[in-house]
């Protein structure tokens, strides 16, 4: 509690901003556990480059270790991430957390469009991103990312259950693999035992029956 109204003196802008977010998602407990999901303007498919997708993965890493993120489960996809995380009580908060990845993942994002000489859909994709900023005043230039993150605090065990099997089945859905363990780009395969991961999550218990 103290930590939480620690937040809120330092950051009250934030904390106003998530409270009051559209369409009655919320985040009431700046440490709790949630459901979140990160979706690129316009749905455009640019996690299909590997370079974009490493720039999610290397900021992820970064978080867990610079920013007191605690990751559960994810999944990247093509246009979309979800992930269920929570933030440690030492560090400031999910709304912080959520702010400073998607400030960060977008510029990089931005960065690698207009750098890449290969990309054949670079002009495509950045008119998109600057399309939707001039309809932005908090951005620059560009908009990489929806402002919505539609959080869902999760609190019992079986919300857990059923938005972690809902993320591990985005893949099969999409008709991209047969099994969720197939799938390299999420945490199936941690929860599956498996070795040959690329991002290290804490497992939890409840969800070893998946």
């Amino acid at each position: 509690m103290l930590n939480y109204l620690h937040f809120i003196l330092r950051h009250p802008i934030l904390v106003f901003y998530f409270t009051m977010s559209r369409k009655g998602y919320h985040i009431t407990d700046q440490f709790g556990i949630y459901f979140l999901t990160f979706t690129i303007v316009d749905w455009v498919d640019i996690f299909t480059r590997p370079e974009c997708r490493n720039i999610i993965i290397d900021s992820l890493k970064y978080c867990k270790t610079n920013k007191g993120l605690i990751l559960y489960v994810y999944v990247i996809m093509s246009n979309h991430i979800h992930l269920i995380a929570q933030t440690r009580e030492s560090s400031e908060g999910m709304s912080v957390f959520i702010r400073d990845f998607k400030k960060f993942t977008a510029r990089q994002i931005i960065n690698w469009f207009l750098s890449s000489k290969k990309e054949s859909r670079k002009k495509w994709v950045t008119s998109v991103f600057n399309s939707y900023g001039q309809k932005n005043s908090n951005n620059e230039l560009f908009q990489v990312w929806r402002p919505d993150n539609r959080p869902m605090q999760i609190t019992t065990s079986k919300f857990a259950m059923q938005k972690a099997g809902y993320i591990h089945l985005n893949p099969v859905k999409a008709g991209i693999v047969d099994n969720p363990a197939e799938y390299l780009y999420s945490s199936a395969r941690n929860y599956a035992g498996r070795k040959d991961f690329i991002l290290e999550v804490e497992l939890l218990d409840l969800l070893y029956t998946l």
